[in-house]
């Protein structure tokens, strides 16, 4: 099943209802009785693995993330609590197989190589990691870091992922990034010959003073330089951020929606043009060089949450069950309450929320929806019970997008 010409955010609200009203004709799927959902065993041992580091230099203009500026951060005790969380974590949950590991932030960058070779360690002394296992880490194009990039090779990272953002150094100061273009183009240059082309590049579109003429000039400069993988992001106002303040006080002027709109259409066709292929809203991969711990994210699959703040979706088994349930877990936010608590208890999973069927039915259908793949028939009957997809295509409105064309439903050969 796959979508086209909707949001995320209307896709999930409108799936919603969609589940609800089979909720309605389907006494398998009543509310007060719905159940979570059960995964095949072949699945349950195994996991992507998310390690966030919450410290920055400094804080970004247009940033709302869990991030915290520190100058006296204890990367000794943090390394101690990162291997401690990691093997409660995956001890806990019976995971055998790691399938990927992405470190992000904060800035990620800024952690001692040691540390992230420690937590990998960590991870290889007790489950399964296969040579070819993708390992992620974002880095910010400083000079500092860059001198570190051969480091983080030798601790085990196979693949970069480079904030650069943009190659506009006036729009570099509004963002409140602390590097420079150069300081990028020198990055990424070091990045691809270190990590043999797995290199990923992040950049942003829509921030006051860009303009469509501009972005074209700096994608296609980008392309020439990064011919692995491009993931582009639409700034997102986010309400307390100090972009927010300059631009409710009327000290900076966004793009409107429209020119905004036509940056993104003329990204896919010069990135289509490049030899990019598009296989998310915002993500572009050269050769098949997908990200596959968003793969992870965007199919349904289980991932553990490790560090202040993460997120993890795990299957469990209690005493009340005999089938696994998928959890929505959350790891406490502030870093000091998160290395406490992971001292005193071997973890910080802070909340810990049995899904239903609705709760994943929504979101693998949001997420999987924004991939070339959609969701797959095998996908969806891997994960749900007593629902398929034709069922849930069933309802008036969604029968209604597929009569014109915005949701295209392929039935099983």
């Amino acid at each position: 099943m796959k979508h086209y010409g909707m949001s995320g955010g209307v896709l999930r609200r409108h799936f919603s209802q969609a589940v609800k009203y089979f909720s309605t004709v389907s006494p398998s799927c009543d509310q007060k009785s719905i159940t979570p959902f059960v995964t095949p065993v072949s699945d349950v041992d195994k996991a992507a693995v998310y390690v966030h580091w919450p410290f920055c230099q400094k804080r970004c203009t247009y940033c709302n993330f869990n991030k915290y500026i520190c100058n006296t951060v204890d990367h000794e005790r943090m390394k101690r609590c990162l291997i401690k969380e990691t093997q409660t974590l995956v001890q806990e949950s019976c995971i055998n197989t790691i399938t990927s590991v992405f470190f992000g932030g904060g800035t990620p960058s800024l952690a001692e190589p040691k540390t992230l070779e420690s937590v990998l360690d960590k991870l290889a002394s007790i489950a399964s990691m296969q040579p070819e296992t993708e390992i992620s880490m974002e880095i910010n194009p400083t000079n500092l870091e860059t001198q570190k990039l051969l480091e983080f090779k030798h601790a085990g990272i196979n693949r970069a992922s480079i904030g650069v953002q943009t190659l506009n150094d006036d729009a570099l100061k509004i963002l409140g990034r602390d590097h420079t273009s150069s300081d990028s183009l020198r990055c990424l240059k070091e990045a691809v010959q270190i990590f043999s082309g797995h290199v990923s590049v992040d950049m942003i579109f829509g921030f006051p003073g860009h303009t469509l003429k501009h972005w074209q000039k700096e994608l296609k400069q980008m392309t020439d330089l990064c011919g692995c993988h491009i993931s582009l992001y639409q700034l997102t106002l986010e309400r307390g951020t100090q972009l927010f303040k300059e631009v409710t006080a009327g000290q900076r002027v966004l793009p409107d929606s429209d020119e905004v709109a036509d940056m993104y259409l003329a990204a896919v066709e010069i990135l289509k043009e490049k030899g990019f292929e598009q296989y998310e809203v915002s993500n572009f991969a050269k050769n098949d060089n997908y990200c596959l711990h968003n793969i992870a994210y965007w199919t349904g699959q289980q991932y553990l949450g490790v560090g202040p703040g993460s997120h993890g979706r795990v299957w469990c088994h209690k005493a009340t069950s005999t089938k696994p349930q998928r959890e929505a877990r959350v790891q406490t936010l502030e870093p000091e309450n998160w290395l406490w608590e992971v001292e005193q208890f071997g973890h910080a999973t802070r909340r810990r929320v049995v899904q239903s069927t609705q709760d994943i039915m929504e979101e693998l259908l949001s997420v999987g929806l924004r991939t070339k793949w959609g969701v797959t028939h095998a996908n969806w009957s891997s994960l749900c019970c007593g629902i398929t997809l034709a069922q849930l295509c069933s309802c008036p409105r969604t029968l209604k997008w597929i009569s014109n064309g915005t949701l295209i439903l392929v039935l099983e050969v």
